[in-house]
């Protein structure tokens, strides 16, 4: 067809072209060996398609082939000239097969080139880069197939934009395959440094390169299904590199361990009065030395060995379990039950304390409050205000300093130990522009988390019992989801005009549905407490009189409690605790409910059935009140408060189900 046309172009065309405006020999020619070719082309690829009579880069030859002949002899053509040609849609099955062909090549190549590299401890390509010779040729193969991909210049858009596509599925086919493998050979590497900071960075590679083939396949202009693949595929890589960064960090949590622990012998040695922040810089310049002990050598060689954004990710892990270690480890003292402490390797306060919840609420046989304080008195230490302040200053030490910013020469200096420790630490992750920004300390959970403790602990008995009330608003859900009975109450409040003295006046009226099976004389009485802030010189537990042999006794009984005049009625609470007396032993408790004054304050009045649950619930911020409470042993009201909060129903399963009807059967 070619020689055709430039026979007609060259010898008959300028015989017959005397009015060459009216009629190209030349365009003649190409306009209808092009109509007669492309009917014969279309129909024999529809033919292949089905039957694959040739192997498949024979197709993508010929494409090339059409594809150089329509450019030079029909792109120009009038008729053709603002159309999008029609044959590159006819190739879509065999560019199709050639793309499946390639992914399979692609993970032959990958395989070999991450075993190879495997079997020689991952070489570094050379002294300048940090990642191994398997990530280069897998990209290698890859950006190989891209490029012929974009040589095919096809020029209809839908066409190219189904070519992408496609591809994209093979580029997340790829790069997974091999993030999945650095992940499960990551365990094997994770103790040896070198080999681990490599495989990181081998991961951040993948990023950086598939960053690359991005741009190359259009950016921003690609089409959004393609572009949403890709924009996903870089999370999932991200989310691999975050959880090897967290698992190379968790092989170092031992010695941070270690040297948290001596940062609270430390902390503990501290002594005398409360003094302000900025006269304790030797203080927390002492405590922090243990961590920079450990911390100086291996974020230098991290430095060295690791890519900027693996950096990152190490310092963003290290920072956390540095953190959470000192809140479980220095703020609240690890419980004497080690077995249980190994089931939270890296627990939070929250984590402690919802295992404290669970082994309260577990308890069989004796009293919640004695476990709760046992825990308490077996702590290795707990913190003095000016302790505190000295840790909070440590905390912000750790942050870094207001307005400063480091740069190369600072970070050498700081590595040769020329900063004192408080500034060296703080900048240690700060790692002089390479590694966290300053606002992530502000944003950090764990920070947050500890800070929050931290005022916490500071607070004095009244606040925390007022915050407790004022937070926990959901205690009775127990109650709602296995009732184990109800009493009726009257609550009354009053407050003198004259000198704001409060009253609040309980009538015990009666209890109903007791779910309670006992082999002896059941003998109900309701235990009506009042919690709440400045309570210590007054009366906060009253008890009706034991109707025995009675599931639904009827008592009658008034009480009269005091609040006194400091408080607010919203930061008090009515605790309903009825039991089963007993002379001979401990009082057994049936079911536990509450009242909240809140409740009560707008109306002045409010009568009501208390339902009553097997114990109260208590959320995580609840639990670290309890927690702190309950190591204040010569504090009375802290003592009683963390027993009646923690108090639970003494009985096995199969008899909470019991219902009245079963116990009255029983008597």
């Amino acid at each position: 067809m070619m020689r055709v046309i430039e026979d007609d172009k060259t010898v008959y065309g300028p015989s017959l072209n005397q009015f060459p405006q009216e009629l190209n020999i030349g365009h003649l020619s190409a306009g209808t060996l092009w109509t007669l070719y492309k009917m014969d082309l279309k129909m024999a690829l529809e033919e292949h398609a089905t039957t694959k009579k040739c192997p498949t880069p024979e197709y993508m030859n010929l494409y090339f082939k059409v594809k150089g002949f329509y450019f030079k002899y029909v792109s120009d053509l009038p008729q053709y000239k603002h159309s999008i040609p029609e044959f590159p849609a006819w190739f879509i099955p065999f560019v199709m097969d050639w793309l499946n062909e390639n992914d399979e090549h692609s993970m032959d190549i990958l395989r070999n080139a991450y075993n190879r590299d495997k079997a020689d401890n991952f070489p570094q390509t050379s002294d300048h880069t940090r990642f191994s010779n398997s990530v280069v040729d897998v990209f290698t193969q890859l950006n190989e197939a891209l490029k012929l991909l974009k040589q095919m210049d096809c020029p209809n858009p839908i066409v190219y934009a189904d070519m992408m596509k496609r591809f994209s599925k093979t580029l997340n086919k790829v790069l997974l395959a091999y993030a999945d493998m650095v992940h499960k050979d990551f365990p094997k590497f994770s103790s040896n440094e070198k080999l681990a900071c490599i495989l990181m960075n081998n991961v951040q590679q993948l990023r950086v390169q598939l960053e690359k083939i991005y741009e190359t396949m259009g950016g921003a202009d690609l089409d959004p299904a393609c572009s949403q693949v890709l924009t996903n595929l870089q999370k999932k890589l991200n989310s691999v590199l975050d959880k090897l960064s967290g698992q190379f960090v968790v092989t170092l949590e031992p010695m941070i361990h270690e040297q948290i622990n001596k940062l609270g012998i430390l902390l503990s040695k501290i002594k005398g009065p409360q003094l302000q922040k900025t006269q304790l810089a030797a203080e927390v310049d002492a405590v922090l030395e243990p961590l920079m002990d450990l911390l100086e050598g291996s974020l230098q060689r991290y430095f060295q060995q690791c890519e900027k954004t693996v950096l990152k990710y190490i310092l963003k892990e290290l920072w956390r379990i540095t953190i959470v270690t000192m809140e479980k480890t220095v703020v609240l003292p690890p419980l004497a039950d080690k077995t249980l402490l190994k089931q939270l390797p890296n627990a939070k306060i929250q984590d402690v304390t919802k295992l404290m919840s669970t082994n309260i609420q577990n308890i069989k046989g004796m009293s919640s409050v004695k476990e709760m304080m046992d825990m308490a008195r077996e702590c290795e230490r707990s913190l003095t205000p000016k302790q505190c302040t000295v840790l909070d200053a440590a905390l912000d030490a750790i942050k870094g300093l207001d307005g400063h910013t480091l740069y190369q020469d600072d970070l050498l200096c700081l590595f040769h130990g020329t900063f004192n420790s408080v500034y060296h630490f703080s900048e240690c992750f700060h790692a002089g522009g390479q590694g966290l920004k300053k606002s992530f300390f502000e944003k950090s959970p764990e920070l947050q988390s500890l800070k929050y403790a931290l005022s916490l602990y500071t607070q004095t008995t009244e606040q925390l019992i007022k915050t407790f009330i004022t937070s926990q608003k959901q205690q009775d859900l127990p109650s709602q989801e296995q009732p184990v009975g109800e009493v009726s109450v009257q609550v009354d409040l009053f407050s003198h005009p004259g000198t704001g003295e409060q009253k609040v006046t309980v009538k015990i009226l009666a209890a109903n549905d007791l779910r309670w099976q006992t082999s002896s004389v059941f003998k109900p009485f309701v235990e009506v407490h009042l919690v709440g802030p400045h309570l210590s010189d007054k009366k906060r537990k009253m008890a009706t009189k034991s109707k025995p042999g009675n599931w639904a006794p009827k008592f009658n009984e008034t009480f009269h409690f005091f609040l006194g005049n400091e408080g607010e009625p919203e930061h008090y609470e009515l605790m309903f605790q009825v039991k089963d007396y007993c002379f001979a032993r401990e009082d057994r408790i049936v079911g536990v409910g509450v009242l909240q004054l809140a409740n009560v304050v707008e109306q002045g009045s409010c009568a009501m059935w208390v339902q009553l649950g097997q114990r109260l619930h208590i959320d995580e911020t609840g639990l670290i009140l309890l927690r702190i409470l309950s190591q204040r042993q010569t504090d009375e009201v802290a003592r009683e408060f963390v027993r009646l909060k923690s108090e639970c129903r003494h009985e096995t399963e199969s008899t909470l189900v019991t219902s009245t009807s079963v116990q009255n059967i029983n008597r």
